[in-house]
């Protein structure tokens, strides 16, 4: 026989909160027993009123703080709390920096065991309109009479009926209710239930996920919208490789990335290309100072053979053969290779070689730069870290790594492997905020063989 659940206390209860989850919630402990509150900062004491209990932790919402945190401040989005695109809005933006330091320092001591002979000033930029790339819910909602498009509420699958994204660049973060509103007025709008957003230095390209395809009256209607916003509008009927621009709207995506002090003799900005679909940085104005900063701290010398791993588009692959005497850049997805190659050529850089390899693979013997001499690394992997290919990388001869990190736990991982496997030092470790008002931290270390 099933065991009944307690019911929730209905009394509002008193918590200290002591510090942040991963999510950006507030966590504090009652009874013993550890409680998330969205909403709270760390020193504070709130009231709170259970929402949800469960064996191993509670879940609660504040119904009022006794005593704020210095660095709480009022949220400038009337839809914070609500929408789950933020977590932060109501940290200070320099006191939310302060805390993904902290957060890098303590998970690199407690799961890697290790810590740099030097931290890095923190990397961050303006805190809002800083997001070019976005996945935007769309959903006609009955009650309401209407389409809303905007982020997934928080903890929910409904869609946040959004007036303004502050954080989403305004020329589609002010345009959301134009955009529901077309969207409305479609024959398909409860066949298109997603729209992705692309970004680069230009206009933004919008795909619209149709699962039908639009009327011929749909098609004019987008056309005119797109006309009269300077968006540009793709559609995506199947997999990613089914995108296509409506009639007109065909535009190609492109960043900058400043070159000053170049050690060779090519020179100019790197100009690079990319598809809607395409993995780019979310945060132009961080990427440019990440790259600054990687390049800054690997330092490749004309000399210099490098080898960077999770290579994309040539993000990091391109600036650094600007300077180094050899680049190969190793990335899993063929489409990526292909257009790193075309950014390679679109640049006129001829010093670098992109290689199609799974980098998680087994065994990675088989793997094209397997067994070459390099001199520098670079790793940029995604969230699972790179743990697979560090025996391998070491056995190239580096004798500097720089890591790209966007999520600390597995950077804290494999900087134990580094360290105190494969004896490399970590001489510096930074973190980023490439999100602002996310509890989301990117972080960049520098390991260097020991001597």
């Amino acid at each position: 026989m099933s065991k009944q659940r307690k019911p929730l206390p209905t009394a509002p209860v008193v918590a200290d909160v002591a510090s942040l989850s991963h999510d950006g919630r507030g966590v504090a402990h009652v009874d013993g027993k550890a409680v998330f509150v969205p909403g709270a900062l760390p020193g504070e004491q709130v009231l709170m009123r259970y929402t949800r209990r469960a064996r191993r932790h509670d879940e609660g919402v504040v119904t009022e703080v006794l005593r704020a945190s210095p660095a709480r401040v009022e949220p400038r989005c009337a839809h914070f709390g609500v929408c789950g695109g933020c977590a932060l809005q109501h940290m200070d933006p320099a006191a939310q920096v302060h805390l993904k330091a902290q957060v890098l320092a303590e998970t690199l001591a407690r799961i890697g065991q290790v810590a740099p002979a030097r931290w890095l000033p923190p990397l961050a930029g303006g805190a809002w309109g800083y997001r070019r790339k976005a996945r935007l819910g769309v959903r006609r909602v009955a009650k309401k009479g209407r389409v809303l498009v905007g982020f997934r509420e928080r903890g929910s699958s409904f869609v946040a009926d959004l007036a303004h994204c502050h954080v989403l660049h305004p020329a589609v973060g002010a345009r959301l209710p134009a955009l529901a509103a077309l969207v409305d007025s479609l024959s398909i709008r409860e066949r298109l239930p997603q729209i992705e957003v692309a970004q680069g230095d230009g206009p933004p390209v919008l795909v619209l996920r149709v699962l039908d395809p639009p009327s011929a009256e749909d098609v004019d209607k987008l056309q005119a919208f797109a006309a009269d916003t300077g968006l540009h509008l793709y559609l995506q009927p199947g997999g990613t490789d089914s995108i296509a621009p409506l009639p007109g709207q065909d535009v190609q995506l492109s960043y900058r990335l400043p070159m000053p002090e170049l050690q060779r003799a090519s020179s100019g900005d790197l100009d690079i290309l990319f598809e809607p679909a395409d993995f780019t940085q979310v945060n132009l104005e961080m990427n440019r100072r990440m790259v600054d900063q990687a390049l800054g701290l690997l330092d490749p010398q004309p000399d210099a053979a490098v080898l960077d791993l999770f290579c994309g588009l040539g993000n990091f692959t391109l600036p650094v053969a600007r300077r180094a005497g050899r680049v190969v850049g190793v990335e899993g997805d063929a489409g990526l290779v292909a257009r790193a190659r075309r950014n390679a050529a679109h640049n006129g850089i001829d010093n670098v070689e992109f290689q199609c390899a799974d980098l998680y693979a087994e065994p990675t013997a088989a793997a094209p730069w397997h067994g070459q001499r390099f001199d520098l690394a670079l790793l940029d992997p995604p969230r699972s870290g790179a743990r697979e290919v560090l025996d391998p990388l070491a056995a190239t001869g580096v004798r500097r790594l720089v890591y790209v990190s966007c999520y600390p736990a597995t950077l804290a991982r494999d900087a134990e492997h580094l360290v105190h496997g494969l004896g490399f030092r970590l001489m510096a470790a930074g973190a980023m905020d490439m999100f602002p008002h996310t509890a989301h931290l990117e972080s960049m270390a520098v390991f260097e063989r020991g001597v």
